[in-house]
């Protein structure tokens, strides 16, 4: 599609066209594809704001940025407001304090995953630490995975300790699930507690564990 074309989609009342015309301006250098994606912040259709969040990862500029934070705190969509977090991610440390803080005001699932996987690929290790913490101690067990899974990164830096006394305080827990998360991190730690504690976990109940424990064994 020429720019014409896209900008035509753009205005389409088909949401199916306004997408097609976001998708067009992934062959458009960020000078030319982030203004038009900005004009698009507020559409009516989460599917066509989320595809605006997505494009303003990747066509970056101070304007995008300040859209996305602007889309990741108030946005009424949850999967818009993820997609923002996400795309932040594109922006390196600067949106690290941005998404530490968000992590705090939005509880939502889907959110809270995003920040935990943006911060993990930052490497925003104390950052990505103190969110866990604060995961841990809530009840949303797919919030709870993510932060266990990311408990395996810590080995051999600053944090190393705390993450790991972190991780052990959930080798009892009720969940499978966690349980096999916390086989899976604490396999990445050279510690003695590390390998009691999996030896602890070959005997459990479910047998999803057991495996995930023999895995980190060897």
């Amino acid at each position: 599609m020429d720019l014409q074309e896209i900008k035509d989609a753009l205005e389409n009342s088909d949401p199916q066209q306004r997408m097609r015309g976001i998708r067009e301006l992934r062959n458009y250098e960020a000078d030319v594809a982030a203004p038009l994606l900005l004009n698009k912040v507020k559409d009516s259709e989460f599917l066509v704001r989320s595809f605006v969040a997505m494009g303003l990862g990747k066509k970056r500029s101070a304007e995008a940025f300040a859209a996305l934070l602007e889309m990741m705190k108030s946005d009424s969509d949850p999967n818009v407001r993820s997609e923002a977090a996400n795309s932040l991610s594109y922006y390196g440390d600067s949106a690290v304090s941005h998404l530490r803080q968000m992590y705090e005001v939005d509880s939502h699932w889907l959110i809270r995953r995003s920040i935990i996987a943006a911060l993990a690929d930052l490497n925003a290790l104390q950052e990505l630490l103190e969110i866990c913490v604060i995961g841990l101690s809530g009840d949303d067990e797919a919030v709870m995975e993510s932060c266990i899974g990311c408990l395996g990164l810590f080995p051999d830096t600053e944090q190393q300790e705390p993450a790991l006394r972190l991780l052990l305080s959930f080798v009892e827990d009720e969940s499978w699930r966690i349980r096999i998360q916390v086989a899976k991190s604490l396999g990445k730690y050279d510690a003695e507690q590390a390998t009691a504690a999996l030896n602890k976990l070959k005997t459990d109940e479910n047998h999803q564990v057991v495996g995930a424990v023999l895995e980190s064994l060897m």
